[in-house]
């Protein structure tokens, strides 16, 4: 079996896959990660079953069936009247239709489960990643300490800020959509009346700009509010910040009393700007690609984000399977020619958002399967 050296840049979803994959089919991986440890950051990671077919082709299915939960239905409905535009089945009817079902996650208990699966030492933490760049016949990682890596291959899982990216391309800036969100958890027991809490359930507004998301988190124990709004401008520093639990319940005064009563559990918020950027006419040169939000970052009002990553993380390796270091270039074109259409695709109808506003066919993103779908030449 060829083995090449391949060094990840990011230890988020993507680049830990990315890294399991990649050890599956025989190669040596370093994943370089600058945070210090993982914590119980961020919240949720909703994997739709074209996901969670990953998450089962890496071994960490069954984990993360046991921490999470299985929304029963993925429901939209209208946000003053309550009305129902429409309701598709998940759970069994999910593992029936697409052999997975849903399931929504703490991000901390994905990333737990990922590292879990990784070879002892290819993760390593508090290694900020300065640039990328081509030497030779390979690539190398130089790091903010000055210090340098050679790899056969280096990939940037780095996200929408992702130096990998810009030692590609040159700088760019993601586009402010001129939405914000608000982010938070709330326990059960507060919302236990309310009907669907069980349900993956999308509150569509007065515009597309308007949304409430909920839906279950830590095997039930809690729900996840999500909720969108538009605004002029974004000028903090941050991209996340601590919320106004008022703000949040003013701006959806007029929603049906359920949505409002769901808010008014809340006790503690956080808001943050969403970003994106078009699709990219090409994520590699040479020996050095892209993978996740740093190639194709989107809003989440399609739930994808992290599913795209995973999906991308599988094809990557299996692109990669048997390769030695002189066919790294035609891996690279047959991975990037796989998934750049369905990405792409994704990103637009997740800016649009209408996607199952009033029904419709879900088998095209939930149907998808990485690690049977056709490579590309």
């Amino acid at each position: 079996m060829a083995s090449i050296r391949i060094g990840i840049v990011g230890g988020g979803v993507g680049g830990l896959a990315a890294a399991i994959a990649l050890q599956k089919v025989g190669h040596q991986v370093a994943v370089f990660e600058q945070a210090s440890r993982y914590g119980r950051v961020g919240a949720d990671v909703n994997l739709t079953p074209n996901a969670v077919k990953v998450a089962d082709g890496l071994g960490i299915g069954k984990e993360l069936r046991e921490k999470g939960a299985q929304p029963t239905h993925r429901i939209s409905r209208t946000w003053d009247t309550g009305e129902e535009t429409s309701r598709l089945e998940m759970a069994a009817a999910a593992e029936r239709n697409y052999n997975a079902p849903q399931i929504t996650i703490h991000r901390a208990d994905l990333l737990e489960a990922l590292t879990r699966r990784l070879a002892d030492s290819a993760l390593v933490l508090e290694k900020r990643v300065a640039t990328a760049g081509h030497r030779g016949d390979g690539a190398f990682i130089r790091f903010a300490d000055g210090s340098e890596q050679d790899f056969d291959l280096v990939v940037g899982a780095d996200g929408i800020h992702s130096v990998v990216r810009t030692a590609l391309f040159g700088e760019d800036h993601p586009e402010f959509t001129g939405l914000v969100s608000f982010r938070a958890a709330v326990p059960r027991e507060r919302v236990a009346d309310l009907p669907n809490i069980d349900a993956f359930t999308k509150w569509w507004g007065p515009d597309p700009a308007i949304q409430i998301v909920t839906f279950p988190l830590n095997r039930g124990r809690e729900q996840f509010v999500f909720a969108t709004t538009a605004q002029e401008g974004w000028r903090e520093e941050s991209w996340t910040l601590p919320g106004d639990v008022l703000e949040l319940r003013e701006i959806y005064k007029d929603f049906h009393p359920e949505a409002r009563a769901l808010l008014a559990a809340c006790r503690e918020v956080t808001k943050s700007a969403l970003y994106i950027r078009e699709p990219m006419p090409n994520w590699s040169a040479g020996r050095i690609t892209l993978l996740g939000d740093a190639c194709h970052p989107m809003v989440p009002f399609m739930a994808q984000g992290a599913c795209m990553a995973l999906e991308d993380a599988v094809v990557l390796s299996r692109a990669m399977e048997g390769v030695s270091g002189s066919d790294v270039q035609s891996a690279l074109g047959r991975y990037e020619n796989t998934r750049k259409e369905r990405t792409a695709r994704i990103q637009r109808n997740s800016r649009g958002n209408e996607w199952l506003k009033q029904g419709g066919n879900a088998d095209w993103v939930y149907g998808y399967d990485a690690w049977q779908v056709a490579l590309a030449a």
